[in-house]
């Protein structure tokens, strides 16, 4: 049995030390995820926050036949989609996170205003275009933050395989979600 799935199965027990473990091992990783989208220092301390306050919160329901680090990520996507939501027509929030509006076309001005549920559900339907490894690495790569070395040793697949596969998935995702390119490009093309 792994060690996160033993600490997975105390945290599910209500063991605060599990937690604390669970967040050691993976709360740099979310930040810097949540980092990347964002460019807030102080919204990805947030986003960090908040999702292990859900996971604490939830502990109990945790699946332990499922990725905990997808769960963990798919979380914080959520959480910075709402965030997003809340904050889209803040002007400081917008300016400092997304654009300089004096730079801002017409069009990304109303690309800016779709909904970020909508574009969630086109990326979803568009991974499935993906082939069953390309959506694999793009998740590990893009959704839970994984560096292509660190995908390279829980998969065995070389590095350059590994990069050449998410390339070609987000050549497929930037067709497929064309009239998302703003907020695809805020996600995954940083």
């Amino acid at each position: 049995m792994d060690e996160e799935r033993i600490y997975l199965e105390r945290l599910r027990k209500g063991s605060y030390r599990a937690f604390t473990r669970l967040y050691e091992i993976y709360a740099s990783r979310l930040y810097a995820f949540a980092s990347r989208l964002t460019r807030s220092e102080a919204l990805a301390q947030d986003v960090v926050q908040e999702t292990f306050i859900k996971v604490w919160m939830r502990r109990a329901s945790i699946d332990l036949e499922m990725s905990f680090g997808s769960f963990l990520f798919t979380m914080a996507k959520n959480q910075l989609l709402n965030e997003f939501r809340k904050q889209a027509n803040g002007p400081l929030f917008l300016e400092d996170v997304v654009i300089d509006e004096s730079e801002e076309s017409e069009e990304a001005s109303i690309e800016r205003k779709l909904s970020f549920d909508e574009f969630n559900h086109h990326l979803e339907v568009a991974k499935r275009k993906l082939t069953p490894r390309q959506r694999e690495l793009f998740e590990l790569n893009k959704e839970q933050g994984l560096s292509v070395a660190e995908i390279a040793a829980q998969t065995s697949i070389s590095e350059q395989s590994i990069r050449n596969q998410i390339s070609q998935a987000l050549s497929v995702l930037r067709k497929e979600l064309g009239k998302y390119a703003l907020l695809f490009s805020l996600f995954f093309m940083g």
